[in-house]
């Protein structure tokens, strides 16, 4: 397949965290920039489960391993909304949880996304790393706060908040408010009677700083409006495309040795 691909959609871009992190904590998201995938999958999907070609998804797979350590391995979950945590070792690299932890070098912890909240955590001696799959459904069941738990102390842990859909475009009903009634200032009505404008963001960073979280970075992204740059599964149904038929991102945090 890669032969009938222009070269220039084999250049996959990443975006790398603004965050204070050890010397020793490596992290990037991909984007949807370069890869093989093609429409409406395009480029660099990374998620094997959305209806693109299996080959095509595992060539953009290893086109990310120029960004990894040699020596690797890649824990990539089926995630299910849920808030289960699994430490990446060798055992558990393609598990069912929508969280992962490690303490140990070169063993990556991988979110895919496509709308969803990725956070990426570290504590800053640099001697552990974590990954949380934060959809609406997740932040209420305190994933964030399962993934913390992983940590021995969280007094020095910074978390960075990956690409998401923003407030502007995250339309949700009723039951979705309700399930954050903590956090009213996070919710706004929308145009349309009985709906409401969530903040992913705004909850996120509020539960994280209710666990004692002070230095929380990232969130200034858009899943939806920054199309050149992230897939959007809601995006992908306002324009009548199949809602599975959009790719994802995959948001890695890993220990290089030291």
């Amino acid at each position: 397949m890669s032969e009938s691909v222009p070269k220039e959609r084999l250049a996959p871009k990443i975006i790398q965290p603004d965050w204070p992190a050890p010397k020793r904590v490596r992290a990037l998201v991909t984007t949807r920039q370069g890869g093989v995938s093609q429409a409406p999958f395009d480029s660099w999907n990374m998620g094997g489960h959305v209806q693109d070609d299996q080959d095509a998804v595992a060539q953009n797979r290893q086109l990310l391993n120029q960004f990894l350590p040699n020596n690797s391995q890649v824990c990539w979950l089926q995630q299910v909304h849920g808030v289960e945590l699994i430490e990446a070792t060798s055992e558990n690299l393609q598990a069912q949880a929508d969280a992962s932890y490690s303490k140990a070098s070169n063993q990556v912890c991988v979110i895919m996304t496509a709308d969803c909240l990725p956070v990426l955590f570290c504590d800053l001696e640099g001697t552990q790393v974590a990954a949380a799959h934060a959809g609406w459904r997740g932040l209420a069941d305190s994933v964030l706060l399962k993934t913390l738990s992983s940590f021995d102390q969280t007094e020095n842990v910074i978390a960075w908040m990956g690409p998401a859909i923003s407030k502007a475009h995250f339309e949700v009903g009723q039951e979705v408010k309700e399930a954050f009634a903590d956090y009213p200032e996070a919710f706004v009505s929308s145009e349309r009677q009985g709906y409401f404008l969530a903040d992913l963001y705004a909850i996120a960073r509020q539960q994280l700083l209710n666990a004692g979280i002070k230095a929380v970075y990232g969130g200034e992204f858009c899943s939806y409006e920054q199309e050149d740059l992230w897939f959007s599964y809601r995006r992908a149904t306002h324009q009548k495309v199949d809602q599975s038929a959009t790719g994802r991102m995959a948001s890695c945090i890993w220990l290089e040795s030291e």
